[in-house]
């Protein structure tokens, strides 16, 4: 907001600050704040403001309180326009011990006075309408039916949908500036040393503002990133995918949805200028989100998907294969051998040299754990005989293919809970196996992002994948997550 400082919260000083949120107040004279905490993590929390204070009169104070679920509130003190920072010890309430038994704790700040911005402000009932349309439309496709599994369906019935989630989100430690917790984004790496985020959903299942942010890969920081545009930039999205092409330099976003908005289009960031462009595209292709996109001989093959039916259908999923050619900025479907997977979303796509391989998903009430390959060249489908053991049904996962003959995947979502496993195919013997590792993330996630990272420059002229990148997610129990994790491939997994 114009005119107001931005509030932040240090409670772990290996973490970053955590900024305070705006939430709607039931009062026109007050606005109010907040940010979840974790304790205890030092014996001190530090509340600071950051920037314009002009909004707010003199006479205006901020109440600081640490809230729980549970109702338990304790005062930490007041900040002000001559008073804008405070450290609160955490040894001085007797109340603290039992507010640590309640794992979910928030920082507020409730602001008391006059703020020069009020009288352009809606009036409470719009924002009420507001936010009560935001809650029945931020939900996920196929919100209508309960996931199971093919197998076997949830003997008590009581699937649980994503849409579970609700904010707590996590910093990491070693990355400074993090972008906010979020699921359903997208990330590809843009070169050697940088990978792109953009877009998702988080707190409160809000899409995120801070929509576009860059890794540099050699140093470990986050910055968000800003570009120019000729025309419209993508609008804030989830179930979108991106795609790098390392011959032209650019990264192709499509698809995804928002709310009950669901996007076909095609937008193209020059990696070099750091602009944005709107195609134009000639052919036909429906909305769609949680599909599959892969970058094969210059073009973008996308499979799968959800996309909108007119109601009161619920939402349906995709079969076809769309491709879209960048040179001539048109899309076409080719004619498909062989035996179809069944339409699904949320699966994953790993494309090895010119096979690709289709795993998992689900389309409403089956969650899937068979596994398809689609020959590139003939643009033939087969169903993969594999020996041994299938990991479990899953959606919302992520894959990342590590040599030629090899791809992992990672965690999901199997209709009644987010899933922490990681599974290695060798597609030359057809059997998958089960990996363990002290440096694989344990927290269950599902719709995070996964992808494999080269050697740097100057290190080898070897483009092999060296190293993943994990980022985002969240466990289905309240949390999303904003950690990045990197880890060697080579103490994984022998490729």
């Amino acid at each position: 907001m114009e005119g107001l400082p931005e509030f932040y919260v240090l409670s772990n000083t290996r973490e970053p600050p955590v900024r305070l949120q705006w939430l709607p107040s039931a009062s026109q004279e007050a606005l109010q704040l907040s940010a979840p905490v974790l304790l205890p993590t030092c014996s001190q929390l530090l509340l600071f403001s950051v920037g314009d204070w002009s909004g707010l009169s003199n006479d205006c104070n901020l109440e600081v309180h640490l809230e729980s679920s549970g109702g338990t509130k304790i005062s930490l003190g007041t900040l002000s326009n001559e008073s804008r920072c405070f450290i609160w010890d955490c040894n001085s309430s007797n109340d603290l011990k039992c507010m640590l038994e309640d794992s979910n704790l928030h920082v507020t700040i409730l602001l008391k006075g006059k703020a020069h911005f009020m009288n352009n402000r809606p009036n409470q009932e719009s924002r009420k309408r507001k936010r009560l349309k935001d809650k029945e439309e931020n939900i996920c496709p196929n919100k209508e039916m309960k996931c199971d599994t093919a197998k076997q369906k949830n003997k008590n019935g009581k699937g649980t949908s994503f849409t579970k989630l609700v904010a707590s989100a996590k910093t990491t430690s070693g990355i400074s500036g993090v972008p906010s917790g979020r699921w359903g984004h997208a990330l590809c790496a843009a070169d050697s040393e940088s990978v792109i985020l953009i877009g998702g959903q988080g707190t409160r299942m809000q899409f995120c503002k801070d929509s576009m942010w860059k890794l540099n890969t050699k140093n470990d920081t986050w910055s968000p990133v800003e570009a120019v545009a000729d025309g419209s930039t993508p609008e804030a999205r989830t179930g979108h995918t991106t795609v790098f092409d390392p011959e032209s330099r650019r990264i192709y976003v499509f698809g995804g949805s928002k709310n009950k908005k669901w996007f076909n289009d095609v937008h193209i960031l020059d990696a070099e200028a750091w602009r944005w462009r709107s195609v134009e595209a000639q052919g036909k292709v429906p909305p769609l989100s949680y599909h599959s996109c892969s970058l094969f001989l210059g073009e973008l093959f996308v499979y799968g998907g959800v996309f909108p039916r007119p109601n009161p259908e619920p939402d349906g999923c995709s079969d076809s294969v769309y491709i879209f050619d960048p040179q001539h900025e048109i899309w076409y479907q080719p004619i498909v051998l062989g035996k179809k997977p069944l339409a699904r979303s949320g699966h994953t796509a790993s494309l090895l040299n010119k096979e690709l391989y289709i795993f998992g998903g689900w389309d409403t009430p089956l969650c899937y754990n068979d596994l398809f390959l689609l020959d590139l060249g003939l643009m033939e489908f087969s169903p993969v005989e594999v020996n041994g053991s299938s990991p479990s049904p899953r959606c919302w996962h992520s894959a990342a293919t590590i040599s030629d003959t090899s791809f992992l995947i990672h965690g999901g979502y199997d209709g009644n809970q987010a899933l922490s496993d990681t599974h290695f195919f060798n597609t030359v013997s057809k059997t998958w196996t089960i990996l363990v590792h002290k440096s694989l993330p344990r927290s269950p996630r599902a719709g995070f992002s996964m992808l494999t990272l080269s050697g740097l420059k100057e290190d080898s002229n070897d483009c092999k994948p060296r190293e993943l990148l994990i980022f985002g997610g969240g466990d289905n129990e309240g949390k999303f997550y904003c950690d990045t994790v990197r880890l060697q491939i080579m103490d994984i997994v022998n490729v």
